[in-house]
């Protein structure tokens, strides 16, 4: 929230004396004012007057005029469609692919029939609980691709552990022994912890375990193994 907090504060810097912004305006004086400011798309919302910004995994609304910034869901009523929270998710499973495979920690079955990633954080009781049950996920043909979030930031006992997890020669292994209390062995190497964190926090992360469908549909929390299978086949 603060960070879109920030956002907003900037665009309202920005653009605060705009008289007309269409687009290509929008545009242009966020990239000669902020270009450090990686902005995605600047395109007509649904709403007459509206313009949709998207900023990584977030979007954002912004008036015609450059003078107002809004953040928030637009609900199509007649359609009961909630439309902001499928670009979402869209948005988050586009960046879930870009992240890749070979920067999570993957717990696949023989037969996959679906996929989540799981935002966890090794010290967290419902993360433990989870894992505890991997063997159910696998009996439903869940694979869990898992992405650290330690709760307590960087630095933390718990980013230490989550290094230390990558680092080791067996992952699955080690991430296993460390959820059931046992202390890694401290290790340091290039890794994407951060990366995790940076993602669970686009994508509103505030506890753990989060978990993410292949669709960028968030759950969260802990969902037991047949009533997550049974959510993931309703999608």
């Amino acid at each position: 929230m603060k960070k879109l907090i920030g956002i907003a504060a900037l665009f309202s810097a920005v653009l605060g004396g705009a008289v007309e912004a269409d687009e290509t305006a929008i545009r242009k004086s966020l990239n000669l004012s902020m270009p450090s400011l990686q902005l995605d798309s600047v395109k007509p919302s649904e709403i007459n007057g509206l313009y949709e910004v998207a900023i990584g995994s977030n979007i954002l609304y912004v008036s015609e005029d450059g003078k107002y910034l809004m953040q928030g869901h637009v609900i199509d009523i007649d359609a009961r469609k909630d439309i902001t929270e499928d670009k979402l998710a869209t948005r988050r499973r586009a960046a879930i692919d870009q992240l890749g495979d070979d920067k999570t920690i993957i717990f696949k079955p023989e037969d996959s029939r679906y996929k989540v990633s799981v935002f966890t954080d090794i010290d967290c009781g419902y993360c433990r609980k989870l894992h505890s049950e991997i063997d159910q996920y696998m009996a439903e043909g869940i694979t869990i691709q898992y992405l650290f979030f330690p709760r307590a930031g960087k630095g933390s006992d718990s980013y230490k552990k989550a290094i230390s997890v990558w680092c080791s020669e067996d992952r699955n292994a080690e991430l296993t022994a460390a959820k059931q209390g046992k202390i890694p062995e401290e290790k340091t190497c290039e890794n994407p912890v951060d990366e995790h964190m940076k993602l669970g926090a686009e994508f509103g992360a505030k506890g753990t375990p989060m978990i993410v469908t292949e669709k960028g549909n968030i759950f969260p929390g802990y969902v037991p193994a047949k009533q997550l299978a049974k959510a993931l086949a309703a999608e």
